[in-house]
């Protein structure tokens, strides 16, 4: 780890301190300089200086103990460049620099009581948000540096692979390299993935009906797993409207179904039940971990008989890098969770007994309106066809190959435009539509359509993006604004190919 850990944090609004295991203060963010000193900018202040001295340690015992029996978060006290004394909650990280240990302090202001009259659709854990964002943020740096420092590696192993004869001493240990590179470049992956986060998520999400969501993913996991547990679906036939990103909700609940059907371990057997309900709370209410404000929400509830939660792990389960699984498991799944229903205005609570299985509820801010199905007859969106998608973002990838295929349609998927092209130049591959989105590494969506237009001229191509609109978006046939939802995308596809037939 580099002792740039800092410069990921340079631009946040809370302190940021980098401090060696002899209590130095190597890096601060801007943050960091404005309240305390800036002398900090040399990065040889001892910590003990901005210490304040009625913390219950001092700050070489703080150290001491961190090196020993780490700590995640810790409120302490500092005191500031005007002289006063303030507490914030700390979230510590352990990092290491060619053998030197150090902590990457991060200092939250603390957490305020809620207002009685807040107008948030949802408070949930303030403390849990912050640190959240913290991890966030260092996930973000990280996984940008180690997945520079990994194509070093693995352009450099490759290059001397090729150059090796089939019989060279080193060969083997080359492709062990390379193979370790790519295991390394998943989770560098999987950190990228994990801090793509987006704010205020319901402001540009369109009105969904969350039955549906639900139902794909109860579709899903039967398929998977019918044989070992007995199913119970039961929703809300009165539900009411809340405005979600549909790709992100969904990846939500199937991993909190993952987790309800990991827990029986691989073979065994039991319950899992999932239901939907409106909930109307006229005063600010508390379930377990979170705190929700008067108002309207859609709930889903997963629950399962399993073996549950022990009290000491509850309540640190949504804590990033947290796990009690084994490899491979790191901890990201149920922080990712938090992070998606928090950014919708939402919440959610766990409550576990050992022996007795776990029940997880996702709230969601909504409108005392009912879903309105668009479609009620499943016949008007079916369809066939060859259809490719084309999308950097497997999570997308993988929501439109299931719900298309769902429908009738062959699915072909590539992850950037060169596989796009690598699967139209294939002889005999016959495709009908193609669906790629407009910003993507390396070759980007405007780049790709105009390729395809050079190969086939009539092969129709419909953009879609969540940030970038076609030029002439009134004659942009077939633009599919992100988020969109399952029919929205079933109705786009259909229209673009009966568009295509029709010209034919």
């Amino acid at each position: 780890m580099s002792l740039e850990a800092v410069s990921g944090l340079e631009n946040a609004a809370w302190p940021a301190l980098l401090v060696d295991a002899r209590g130095v203060v190597l890096q601060s963010n801007a943050a960091a300089k404005d309240i305390f000193s800036s002398d900090l900018e040399n990065g040889t202040m001892p910590l003990k200086t901005i210490w304040a001295p009625d913390n219950s340690l001092s700050s070489a015992d703080f150290i001491l103990r961190s090196e020993q029996t780490p700590v995640a978060v810790a409120t302490l006290k500092f005191k500031t460049v005007n002289g006063s004394i303030k507490a914030f909650t700390t979230a510590v990280g352990a990092l290491a620099d060619e053998g030197e240990k150090c902590f990457l302090l991060q200092l939250l202001p603390l957490s305020a009581p809620e207002p009685a009259a807040a107008k948030e659709p949802a408070v949930g854990d303030v403390a849990m948000k912050q640190k959240l964002d913290c991890v966030l943020q260092l996930a973000r740096t990280v996984s940008l540096d180690f997945n520079n420092a990994l194509t070093g590696v693995l352009a450099h192993t490759s290059l001397l692979l090729g150059k090796a004869e089939t019989d060279h001493p080193w060969r083997r240990s080359l492709l062990e390299v390379e193979k370790s590179a790519s295991r390394a470049a998943e989770i560098a992956g999987e950190l990228a993935q994990f801090s793509r986060q987006e704010k205020d998520t319901r402001r540009a999400a369109p009105a969904g009906n969350l039955n549906t969501v639900v139902n794909r993913c109860m579709e899903f996991f039967q398929n998977a797993h019918g044989e070992r547990f007995k199913w119970k679906l039961a929703p809300e036939r009165q539900l009411f409207t809340a405005r979600f990103d549909e790709a992100k909700v969904q990846q939500a609940v199937t991993k909190v179904i993952e987790n309800a059907v990991e827990a029986f371990g691989l073979n065994g057997t039991g319950q899992i039940s999932v239901q939907t309900r409106n909930v109307d709370l006229t005063e600010p209410t508390q379930d377990r971990n979170v705190r929700l404000a008067a108002g309207t929400y859609v709930c889903v509830e997963i629950s399962d008989n399993g073996p549950g939660i022990d009290a000491e792990s509850l309540p640190r389960i949504f804590e990033p890098f947290f796990t009690t699984k084994r490899a491979p498991h790191r901890g990201l799944g149920l922080a990712l969770v938090y992070g998606i229903i928090t950014n919708h205005g939402g919440g959610i609570a766990i409550s576990s007994q050992p022996g007795t299985g776990t029940s997880a509820r996702i709230y969601l801010p909504a409108e005392r309106t009912l879903v309105r199905e668009i479609v009620s007859d499943d016949k008007e969106l079916r369809g066939t066809g060859t259809v490719l998608v084309v999308d950097d973002e497997s999570l997308v990838l993988t929501m439109a190959e299931t719900i298309l295929s769902d429908f009738g349609y062959k699915v072909l998927t590539a992850g950037n435009g060169q596989k796009a092209l690598a699967i139209l130049g294939q002889p005999g591959t016959k495709v009908d539509l193609v669906i790629t989105d407009l910003v993507m590494p390396g070759m980007g969506g405007r780049e790709l359509m105009e390729r395809i237009r050079q190969l086939d001229p009539d092969l129709p191509v419909m953009p879609t993006s969540g940030y970038v609109m076609p030029e002439d978006k009134k004659n942009a046939t077939g633009y599919l604004q992100k988020p969109f939802t399952s029919t929205e995308l079933l109705l786009k596809v259909k229209a673009a190919l009966a568009l295509a037939s029709a010209v034919d």
